[in-house]
């Protein structure tokens, strides 16, 4: 840090957007009138090739950001970061930052001599206090999300009655698996909340046109018009519309799926919370207060505040306890490239119905809820292979909500089951019964999803039963997947399915 220094800056980093980062003096936060500067880095987008439709939220989220903060902000249009930071600032003022929310932003901020690096902020818990907690829990060998979950609830009065929780019991997923009701073809709700685009998103579209016409940047997928918040402003509407007419129908079916529903009754928040424009604490305590005043069921509630108290929480939290050392797990030893077709999200030339209407949801929005990315993205990577490092990389890229954070534990961890148990206790895939009992994407597709080998095999099922022979000697280990694992010597076509996998190949199933 240098010796001398005059003014005081707060660099705003695009996920930092909401009122909660600039809250709080001495050395938590800036002041009233301390000055702001945010950088738009050309280079983020040069380096990976991104979504259109997330690239377009990020920037004019940010936009509209320096536009709410008016003659505060010195909003810096730069080839990096560091290039930008030097425009805005003298070198020797002084800056602070919040906590970033990627290892690589963190060791960039810490490189530079004058920026000091405050606490994070958009967490529920900190980080010595998850550190403390996990190091009690055996030290991360284990760490378990339903004991962090509760541990959470307590600490912060979250869905309690004095020291038990509200209703008597903690989980109650047993009544939020329900299938999709018979016969629909989306849930009777209102629809989510929209934003309306303005002229801050027109310039966002024609910069983006420019720079891929250009040959700057590349993107993914399809972009417009904007289906997620940009502003604070419309984040609070978004979950207020939420919490009051469709939470109360969350719980039950938030793992279904239905093909013309991509949404069901998920809260679509989690791009709001990720950019920073919404705080955690303000999203679980009125999902709360809806339980509280009887105009939601426990069960939806419940569902509702583990996904952020306790997921999205755990997620986070993990991406840092574990270290840098965790994105190279690999316990299933699994190398196989990324196809193009699925980099490309190339959803039409996929016969199989599920995975083709799911890349299609990614493709035209760059969203589509948490079982879909669980069962049907993750589960056939997982099938199929496919390395955990670059499958990390693509949702990162290609979802709205993606940030190394979010990704690299889901991924890795929860999806891919790269580091042998550490997060999980069982590796997630399945065959088409699964997807059957869970959606109505089987009925007209092509496959049946009984069928393990022929014409018609469903190449989840086949994939399920070769994913579960190649990693026989572990699996049948596993009290979880045990079970299955015996089933493989009663199937009697064993080398049938495996010749019928391998018929599928890299291409589109």
């Amino acid at each position: 840090m240098a010796a001398k220094q005059t003014a005081g800056w707060h660099w705003l980093f695009g996920d930092q957007l909401g009122p909660h980062f600039l809250t709080g003096g001495g050395g938590q936060g800036p002041g009233r009138d301390t000055p702001l500067v945010m950088i738009e880095s050309r280079s983020v987008f040069r380096r990976r090739r991104f979504h259109r439709a997330k690239a377009h939220l990020v920037l004019s989220a940010m936009r509209h950001r320096a536009a709410e903060l008016g003659d505060r902000v010195r909003y810096v249009k730069a080839d990096s970061y560091r290039e930008g930071l030097a425009k805005a600032v003298g070198k020797r003022d002084r800056v602070m930052v919040h906590h970033p929310t990627s290892r690589a932003a963190l060791r960039l901020v810490e490189s530079l001599e004058a920026v000091e690096v405050g606490a994070p902020r958009g967490f529920l818990v900190g980080p010595a206090d998850f550190a403390a907690w996990a190091d009690g829990h055996g030290g991360g060998a284990r760490l378990r999300q339903e004991d962090f979950y509760r541990w959470v609830r307590r600490t912060h009065d979250l869905l309690m009655d004095g020291e038990q929780p509200a209703g008597g019991k903690w989980n109650l997923d047993h009544d939020n698996r329900q299938p999709p009701p018979k016969g629909a073809e989306a849930l009777e709700l209102k629809s989510p909340y929209r934003p309306r685009e303005d002229d801050i998103d027109e310039e966002v579209r024609r910069d983006l046109d420019r720079w891929a016409e250009d040959g700057d940047v590349s993107f993914v997928g399809r972009d417009g018009p904007r289906r997620f918040p940009a502003t604070r402003k419309e984040a609070l509407a978004a979950l207020k519309r939420f919490t009051a007419e469709r939470l109360a129908s969350f719980g039950p079916y938030e793992d279904a799926m239905l093909a013309g529903d991509p949404v069901m009754s998920h809260s679509l928040l989690s791009s709001s919370l990720n950019l920073g424009l919404l705080d955690p604490a303000e999203c679980v305590e009125r999902a709360e207060a809806a339980y509280r005043d009887g105009s939601a069921p426990l069960n939806s509630v419940e569902g509702f505040v583990r996904q952020i108290a306790g997921w999205r929480e755990y997620v986070w939290q993990l991406y840092w306890y574990f270290g840098e050392e965790y994105r190279s797990s690999n316990a299933l030893r699994h190398t196989a490239a990324l196809p193009d077709w699925w980099d490309d999200l190339d959803a039409d030339d996929v016969r199989a119905r599920c995975l083709s209407t799911v890349l299609a949801q990614v493709r035209d929005t760059g969203w589509t809820h948490h079982i879909p990315r669980l069962m049907i993205l993750g589960g056939y990577a997982l099938q199929r292979g496919w390395g955990p490092a670059a499958l990390t990389d693509w949702f990162h890229r290609s979802f709205v909500d993606g940030y190394d954070w979010v990704m690299l534990p889901n991924v890795v961890g929860m999806s891919q089951y790269a580091d042998g148990g550490r997060m999980t206790t069982k590796p997630y895939t399945s065959g088409g019964a699964y997807v059957n009992r869970m959606s109505d994407l089987c009925g007209p597709c092509a496959y049946r999803p009984g069928d393990r080998t022929g014409e018609h095999a469903c190449p989840y099922t086949t994939g399920y039963w070769v994913f579960m022979d190649r990693h026989r000697e572990r699996l049948e280990r596993n009290q979880r997947t045990a079970q299955p694992v015996r089933g493989l010597d009663r199937l009697g076509n064993l080398d049938e399915v495996r010749e019928r996998y391998e018929e599928v190949g890299d291409g589109p199933p």
